[in-house]
């Protein structure tokens, strides 16, 4: 097998996309739907695109001068922990993914740096860096099961929402400590 066929084979998948499909004249473009599995990595410590969940492409690439714009959403559900109660959550994003990737020798090689733009590599276009990108951009560092979600009690550990209304716990500055062990306690406790 030849060096040039097997780096082609290493570049395939439901990610990548095959430019050659579309065609180098400006103007000419072609949709695409499909699914793609998300890989490790697809989300955030609280929240996140399941491994190997399917994430939903609906995409346009279209030929431009200088290479390939490629616009739509990406569609995926998401699994976590509530930021203040730790109950599990589900939910689903979507989010607007809209990129250029440059043709080799285009003239964005010297007008932008090399990590600006994405590029265009055997005629290949890998979608997945700019779709998990987008996920995680999009995505709530802290994510609450409800807006008005009380958490956990600091003190015993249990859901707020789930203790009576004068649930509390006696604390004691410790500077004090010391007096109360020495003269008994308070006059209520006596």
């Amino acid at each position: 097998m030849s060096q040039n066929h097997e780096a082609r084979a290493a570049h395939t998948g439901p990610w990548v996309f095959d430019t050659r499909e579309i065609g180098h004249r400006a103007g000419s473009s072609r949709a695409y739907t499909r699914r793609a599995p998300a890989p490790a990595g697809f989300g955030l410590d609280m929240i996140r695109v399941p491994e190997g969940e399917p994430v939903e492409l609906d995409l346009l690439a279209e030929s431009v001068v200088e290479g390939v714009l490629v616009s739509g959403t990406a569609t995926a559900k998401l699994t976590g922990e509530c930021a203040r109660c730790l109950d599990p959550i589900s939910d689903e994003v979507e989010v607007e993914v809209r990129e250029l990737f440059a043709y080799p020798d285009s003239a964005t090689d010297t007008s932008t740096d090399e990590d600006e733009v994405g590029r265009i590599v055997d005629e290949l276009i890998d979608l997945e860096p700019v779709v998990r990108d987008a996920m995680l951009l999009s995505l709530p560092s802290s994510p609450l099961c409800s807006p008005d979600c009380q958490g956990l009690c600091s003190g015993c550990g249990a859901k707020w929402a789930e203790l009576a209304p004068e649930h509390t716990h006696e604390t004691i500055d410790p500077r004090w400590a010391a007096l109360r062990e020495r003269f008994g306690g308070t006059e209520e406790e006596n």
